[in-house]
């Protein structure tokens, strides 16, 4: 046997994603990055002219959006598709100007019980890798196996400029290194299912490894699971 839901936790540009896409390919199973969803309702915001600091207006576009979550249908380096009311958002969820704001948005306890049941009942289908910052503690408190992945903001941020840099977009690593830390700083305090590892997490610092070498790690913490079984 092996573990059917896996949650993987982490702030901002840890790796978590790009793990947990390798683990869904890894074991056949479906990778779902719950981020996307809160992404999607930012720049839904951003695009519309609203401001992020209404709350009320926030969380009822955040009830009637229509969040779609595909197969890659581009060979661009995109792990899905993300789809809302239709249209493709991959790319635009990852602009700048959503990384400032999604932390903002996301903490509304309105816009987290619109997407968390919704997550909750993909998660529990089984055969899941899902990514986030609240599945271990909240979405999925049952779930098989729980890693937190961790590393320092200063290198987190490293990563985020290189990302955008890659993409041909303007961005100084100071802007980022500081927009890190203030979506940390949210993350970490919100109300609400504040970012934190669950007391049952296996908890992994990144900083000095490779995607490679987490993979490996995490693919060991599997085969254990799978001995004590």
């Amino acid at each position: 046997m092996k573990p059917s839901i896996i949650a993987i936790d982490g702030p901002a540009a840890s790796g978590k994603s790009t793990l947990a896409k390798h683990l869904a390919d890894e074991l056949g199973y479906l990778y779902f990055d719950t981020g996307v969803m809160y992404r999607a309702i930012t720049w839904v915001v951003i695009s519309k002219g609203i401001d992020p600091n209404d709350g009320d207006l926030v969380v009822s576009l955040a009830e009637v959006a229509n969040i779609d979550v595909l197969p890659p249908s581009l060979a661009d380096g995109r792990d899905s598709d993300v789809m809302i009311n239709g249209n493709d958002i991959t790319w635009e969820i990852r602009k700048p100007e959503v990384d400032a704001n999604v932390s903002v948005i996301s903490a509304y306890p309105g816009v987290r019980k619109a997407l968390t049941s919704q997550q909750r009942k993909i998660g529990q289908r089984g055969k899941v890798v899902m990514v986030g910052r609240d599945i271990g503690t909240i979405v999925l408190p049952d779930a098989d196996l729980k890693i937190f992945l961790d590393a320092s903001v200063e290198e987190r941020a490293r990563r985020r400029y290189l990302e955008i840099s890659n993409r041909g977009e303007q961005v100084s690593y100071r802007r980022v290194l500081k927009m890190m830390k203030k979506r940390d700083k949210i993350d970490s305090t919100r109300d609400v299912a504040p970012l934190c590892a669950a007391d049952d997490a296996v908890i992994i610092d990144s900083d000095q490894l490779s995607i490679d070498e987490v993979f490996v790690k995490v693919k060991l913490i599997i085969e254990k699971w799978k001995g004590s079984d």
